[in-house]
């Protein structure tokens, strides 16, 4: 789970006024001597073991602001519950920075955990655009993007080679080619991220807003899920459960799970983030060589994929801003990023090296990569996010298993969700 977990680990931090950050008398307190010295990092666990040697490179030349590294469990819903349990709690200090899953800004935000910061005080004009979004609540920058994800559609190539056609472009050409193809060559039809956790949140989103449709409006303040689209987004993924081109042990899936299937060639197509692509293509791996990649499809052409990745977030008592605000011009600068990607692996969120022709000899997905991140939109915003990604998987999972109708399905999601938009 390479990009997912990147996609979920950062480094921010804060600084007082004079470094360009927004800190309010409360949060000036809780800096403690408000200058440089030494920080700690909370992040979900690093599989790919790329952040570590990044950090020694920031603690080589600053011996005074070492940065030590705490990692949290893998699975981002659990290194979400830690650090909100943290955060509420009496000791709010124990982590400097926090690298936060992108659908956590407002959250994190509205419950006065993390401090607004100036824009100018960070090369957001460097940025591929639709990340900074991700940042942003109320209007506000809450956070600096550090990594960024967009769903992508794997395919197997060989075979649509062989068959004569090419990957598909829209929901249609995607089940005629996974009902049709797929049993010819012994292989599942399609899969996505279906066990009822945040990866379900994330494709049933990418399902709605293909289809033209939204689920929150206003900051999480209005509900727009009960739409046409909506219903035809999910009567999708139900229809393909209920008609097997989408195999029900997809509906067991977490991210590595589905890649697995997919790298031991048992998928056509899989919905997943690019290190799917990369861990796929890699020596050993069954499919490797046989591996493309294109946006996810949408009922008329390319869809929309919901943006993962992670953005560094400054916790309000962070004990020393000014090495902070150094630290993620550090870890944003066009040098690092690089880094981020060759050695990790991991989206970046500079834009120019999308461009980059070395590294698309490299990661030849990156183009496919950049057009998904150009069209992708961020999850729904709320401040209670944590709850609506609950209902959400809740609900569309039971629509996925038979248990009740799309139609069924959405509106109800609509009433959990206008009852969690009511909560104070």
């Amino acid at each position: 789970m390479r990009w997912i977990r990147a996609a979920g680990r950062g480094l921010l931090v804060m600084a007082v006024v004079l470094s360009g950050y927004v800190v309010s008398g409360a949060q000036a307190e809780g800096a403690h001597d408000g200058g440089r010295g030494p920080l700690t990092l909370a992040t979900a666990g690093d599989l790919t073991d790329y952040l570590g040697p990044l950090l020694d490179g920031w603690n080589r030349t600053h011996p005074g602001e070492k940065v030590t590294l705490v990692e949290l469990p893998d699975s981002a819903d659990e290194t979400h519950a830690q650090m909100t349990t943290d955060l509420r709690g009496g000791d709010r200090s124990r982590f400097d920075v926090l690298n936060i899953d992108v659908a956590w800004t407002s959250e994190f935000a509205a419950a006065g955990w993390i401090s607004p910061l100036a824009r100018d005080r960070f090369p957001l004009d460097g940025f591929l655009p639709p990340v900074v979004d991700t940042a942003t609540y109320d209007g506000r920058l809450y956070a600096v993007p550090y990594v960024t994800n967009a769903g992508l559609l794997l395919y197997r190539k060989d075979i649509l080679a062989k068959e004569g056609v090419m990957p598909p472009r829209t929901w249609a050409e995607l089940e005629r080619q996974a009902k049709t193809i797929a049993p010819k060559y012994g292989l599942d039809g399609y899969a996505g991220q279906f066990l009822p956790y945040e990866g379900l949140t994330v494709n049933a989103a990418e399902a709605v807003y293909s289809a033209g449709g939204t689920i929150l409006g206003d900051e999480g303040e209005r509900v727009t899920v009960d739409s046409a689209a909506a219903r035809g987004g999910i009567g999708f993924l139900a229809d393909g459960v209920r008609d097997g081109w989408i195999p029900k042990k997809a509906l067991t899936y977490k991210e590595q799970e589905s890649k697995q299937a997919f790298q031991d060639g048992r998928l056509l197509f899989l919905r997943n983030w690019p290190y799917a692509y990369v861990s796929a293509s890699a020596k050993g791996s069954v499919v490797a060589g046989k591996v493309g990649a294109v946006p996810l499809p949408g009922p008329d052409g390319p869809g929309t994929s919901m943006l993962g990745g992670s953005n560094l977030a400054v916790n309000t008592q962070a004990r020393h801003p000014d090495s902070a605000a150094r630290l993620i011009t550090y870890l944003t600068s066009e040098r690092v990023q690089r880094q981020v990607l060759t050695q990790g692996a991991l989206p970046p969120v500079r834009a120019a090296l999308y461009q980059d022709p070395e590294l698309i000899r490299e990661f030849p997905y990156l183009p496919t990569l950049r057009a998904s991140v150009l069209a992708a939109a961020p999850r729904p915003k709320s401040p209670r996010y944590d709850q609506v990604s609950l209902a959400v998987q809740a609900v569309v999972h039971d629509a996925l298993t038979g248990h009740q109708t799309p139609q069924a399905a959405v509106r109800r999601l609509a009433r959990e969700l206008a009852e969690i938009s009511l909560q104070g």
